[in-house]
């Protein structure tokens, strides 16, 4: 079992911090590059809707990125410690509907929900939970 962690300010700024600490988790693991990008654009997604929707009026989210790598495959779990809200409850878009007659949002998550094997929220406390696994095989 290989874990890493890692905790940034909930800050724009900080995307290229959590994504280098990602690369350099993956690079040590020797993981397949094949797999790379998935969760560089889940990490990006989901810190950047943080950045954006998940913060107290004058106060910036505190962002934990877990990487847990057990039983073939990688799991990463970013907390917070903004607002509740479940990202997995946004309706699926339309993918059908013309660009005027689409919603705003939630196009990010539902991408994120397509690219990972599993994608789970909980509420523990006063800190938001996403986790997302996808298994590293093939």
């Amino acid at each position: 079992m290989n874990a890493h962690r890692t905790v940034v300010p909930g800050d724009a700024a900080h995307l290229d911090v959590l994504t280098r600490f990602l690369q350099e988790f993956w690079s040590a693991a020797q993981l397949p590059s094949a797999h790379a990008l998935y969760f560089e654009l889940a990490l990006e997604e989901v810190f950047m809707n943080i950045v954006m929707h998940g913060s107290y009026p004058d106060l910036i989210a505190r962002v934990e990125l877990s990487l847990l790598l057990a039983d073939g495959g990688l799991t990463m779990t970013v907390e917070d410690d903004g607002p509740p809200f479940n990202p997995l409850s946004l309706p699926t878009p339309d993918l059908d509907a013309g660009l005027a007659e689409r919603r705003i949002g939630g196009l990010g998550v539902y991408f994120v929900r397509r690219m990972m094997d599993a994608v789970s929220y909980d509420r523990v406390g006063a800190q938001n939970r996403l986790t997302m696994s996808k298994s590293l095989a093939g």
